[in-house]
């Protein structure tokens, strides 16, 4: 064993040379050690006055080359200007009940309230797709709270989802702190699933009040109404529902049905017929957009 004992602490010393080298290309051990001379620029500055500033390198890289541990932690976005926050709707004393003329065209526009329900949105969006049509739909909160998976369809396949309370109230019923809850509540859980709030706002059976206007407006919400009622709630048949939406198309025409609520077979029969005959009438079904703000 005697003769193995200079190979052995060659090899000590190899391995020490090694580990010596690695740390030092590594930044772990400085020029002086761990009680070492310190770094340039690192130490206090000379009496008389602050020393001569070392040359200006990259960002996060320090004066002898060697890149600062913590400036991978530096988030990207440091130092970048802030977006600017998007101007808020006028406060208005009516909603919009058609799309302009100058942006109509030969455009309609169809709507569901009431949404979404298990039994009849898929249907309707089932038709839709079929026709490769975009709708708007107006959700309660208490439907869309419950059935995520069609919050979450209707925006894949290119509808906007519009804010219609969360419980379906009659507005002018409501204190201003209830009607805060409704409107925000709905906003809320659409963002959470869909990762945008809604822009439209519709009041339940069409009861607007001052408040309704104003806290739409504070959320960044338009208020559209609508042209022609089905009244697809009353359920007065499918044929009467069809021959509601055809007798009132035209340019611009905003479109009242609902795909919840009650019994709503009738309505997803009735888009069946209506939607190819206003396609073949050379109508567009389209998305109304925001006015200028």
């Amino acid at each position: 064993m005697k003769n193995d004992e200079p190979t052995v602490g060659r090899r000590v010393l190899l391995r020490t040379a090694v580990f010596l080298g690695v740390a030092a290309a590594a930044g772990l051990i400085n020029a002086g050690g761990e009680g070492g001379a310190p770094r340039p620029g690192s130490g206090p500055a000379p009496a008389g006055g602050p020393g001569p500033h070392p040359a200006a390198g990259p960002p996060g890289m320090l004066p002898d080359g060697r890149l600062e541990k913590s400036y991978r932690l530096r988030p990207m976005t440091a130092g970048a200007p802030a977006r600017p926050p998007l101007a808020k709707p006028a406060v208005r004393s009516r909603p919009i009940l058609e799309l302009p003329p100058a942006a109509a065209g030969n455009s309609m526009v169809l709507t569901f309230d009431d949404g979404p329900d298990p039994r009849y949105t898929p249907g309707i969006l089932d038709t839709l797709a079929r026709y490769g049509v975009r709708a708007l739909f107006f959700v309660c909160g208490e439907m869309a709270t419950e059935n995520r998976d069609l919050l979450r369809r209707m925006a894949a396949e290119g509808h906007v989802i519009g804010n219609h309370t969360w419980t379906h109230p009659l507005i002018p019923t409501l204190g201003r702190p209830a009607l805060v809850s409704e409107i925000g509540r709905t906003s809320e859980v659409v963002q959470q699933v869909v990762g945008e709030a809604p822009v439209w706002f519709r009041a339940p059976f069409g009861a607007w009040n001052r408040a309704a206007f104003e806290i739409g407006a504070e959320l960044g919400m338009e208020p559209l109404a609508w042209t022609v009622d089905t009244l697809d709630w009353k359920e007065p048949g499918t044929t009467t529902i069809i021959s509601r939406v055809l007798d009132g198309a035209g340019p611009g025409v905003i479109v009242l049905s609902h795909d919840a609520g009650g019994d709503r077979s009738q309505s997803v029969r009735a888009i069946g017929s209506y939607l190819p005959q206003l396609l073949a009438r050379g109508y567009r079904m389209t998305l109304p957009t925001l006015p200028s703000r």
